[in-house]
């Protein structure tokens, strides 16, 4: 009669492996936050973008605004529309990761269970930052709104920088 392996030590590092990749599950944790400052008069205040709202592709019509920016005794409301780029994972650009698991079993009633993880790096070291274009457009509320549009460069960790214009010509530098 054979001796059969324990199946303890597969199954705890099949664990360990589905919790080392849980901790690498991007975190969403509130607002993106930055600041605007008048180019004119130096008049500085507060932006805030919903978190996932500058990731490429995002464009939904039909979704509410996503981003608030605070100028003064003036609040904009508005939304951002990301248009280049590709998708962000988890992982920094050029890397990857594979886990894969297996098992078998024959006739005579032997079986195996196996896994395995690989973790690939850029082939000539790091690779640059993608960064992504968009635009905003927001609005005061009132009977003579005010409106801002601006143009943006956002990295992969949503972070970026953007010029805006006001529509009483007023030029803003933008940075989150």
């Amino acid at each position: 009669m054979k001796k059969r392996a324990p199946l303890l030590p597969p199954l705890l590092l099949s664990g360990a492996a589905a919790c080392l990749l849980a901790s690498c599950a991007p975190t969403l944790t509130g607002p993106v936050t930055g600041r605007i400052v008048n180019g004119q008069t130096g008049e500085e205040g507060t932006v805030s973008f919903a978190r996932g709202t500058l990731r490429p592709g995002y464009v939904d019509g039909s979704a509410g605004d996503n981003v608030v920016i605070r100028i003064g005794s003036q609040a904009y409301t508005g939304r951002t529309a990301i248009v280049s780029g590709g998708v962000a994972g988890p992982l920094p650009a050029g890397w990857g990761l594979s886990v894969g698991f297996g098992g078998g079993t024959r006739l005579e009633g032997d079986g195996a269970l196996g896994w395995g993880t690989r973790l690939d790096t850029p082939a000539h070291g790091p690779v640059a930052a993608t960064s992504r274009s968009g635009n905003l457009i927001a609005r005061t509320l009132g009977a003579a709104p005010r409106t801002l549009t601006c143009t943006l460069t956002v990295d992969v960790n949503e972070h970026g920088i953007g010029e805006c214009t006001g529509s009483d010509g007023a030029k803003y530098a933008l940075q989150f």
